[in-house]
C-alpha cells in the first residue's frame, strides 16, 4: 500500500505546475468573453421556429470547456492520448433542428481549441469575422422570398379559374400538391408576390368555387 509520502511525490502533484496560473486566468477568460460573443451572435441571427435558450448557454459553455481541455492536453503528451480515448466514447443525442446551429456549434468548438493553443489574436480576429459574415447575410431581407397558397376548390372549373388568377396577380407560381377527393380539390402552389402585395388573396376566397385560401410565409424548411 502506499504511504502518504508515496502519494505527496506522485507524478499527479507535478502536474498541477504544468499550466501557469496565467495561462489557465488569460484562457479561460478569453474563451468566455468570445463565447459570449458567439451566444449574442446567436440571438440575433436565430431565425428558426423556436428559440432555445439552453442551446444558447451551451455554446458559451462548450467555448469555455474546449479551451479547458486544449490547455490540458497541450500541457502533457501521455494525457492527450488518454484525453483522445476517453472523448472518443461520448456521443451527442440532441437533434439539430437548424443547419445553422451546426456552424456555431463548430464555430464555439474551433474558438477553444484556438484559445486553448495560445493563438489569441486568431480567435479573437476569426470569432469577429465569422460574427459580421453571419450577422449581415442571416439577417439580409429578401425582397423575393417564396409564399405556400393552399386553396380549396370544389371542382375543375373553380381551379382553372383560380390558377389563371393567381397566374396573372403572382410574379411567379408553381403547383407543389393536388389531392382530390369527394370534398373537393385541395392544392398547394409556391408563389412569388408582386412588390409583397397579399391583397389579391381576399379577392380569390371570394370567387365561385373557391371554398378557403391560406398564404403562408415559406423558407424552403418550415412554413410559419
Amino acid at each position: 500500500m502506499a504511504s502518504f509520502q508515496d502519494i505527496l511525490s506522485s507524478d499527479f502533484l507535478s502536474n498541477i505546475s504544468s499550466v501557469s496560473a496565467i495561462d489557465m486566468v488569460i484562457g479561460l477568460l478569453i474563451s468566455f468573453a468570445l463565447g459570449l460573443f458567439i451566444l449574442l451572435c446567436y440571438k440575433k441571427t436565430f431565425n428558426g421556429v423556436m428559440y432555445s435558450e439552453s442551446f444558447a448557454i451551451s455554446l458559451l459553455a462548450m467555448t469555455v470547456i474546449t479551451c479547458m481541455i486544449i490547455l490540458a492536453v497541450t500541457s502533457n503528451v501521455v494525457l492527450s492520448l488518454g484525453m483522445v480515448g476517453a472523448l472518443s466514447i461520448v456521443r451527442f443525442r440532441a437533434a439539430i433542428k437548424e443547419p445553422l446551429d451546426i456552424a456555431y456549434l463548430f464555430w464555439a468548438i474551433s474558438v477553444g481549441i484556438v484559445v486553448g493553443a495560445g493563438f489569441l489574436p486568431l480567435a479573437i480576429a476569426g470569432s469577429v469575422f465569422i460574427g459580421l459574415i453571419l450577422i449581415i447575410f442571416v439577417n439580409k431581407k429578401s425582397i423575393d422570398n417564396p409564399y405556400i397558397l393552399i386553396l380549396k376548390l370544389e371542382d375543375d372549373v373553380a381551379e382553372k379559374t383560380a390558377l389563371e388568377y393567381v397566374s396573372a396577380n403572382t410574379k411567379k407560381h408553381l403547383l407543389k400538391s393536388k389531392t382530390v377527393s369527394e370534398y373537393g380539390i385541395e392544392m398547394t402552389v409556391e408563389v412569388r408576390l408582386k412588390e409583397m402585395q397579399s391583397a389579391f388573396v381576399n379577392q380569390l376566397c371570394q370567387m365561385d368555387g373557391v371554398r378557403d385560401v391560406s398564404l403562408v410565409g415559406y423558407n424552403g424548411q418550415y412554413m410559419s
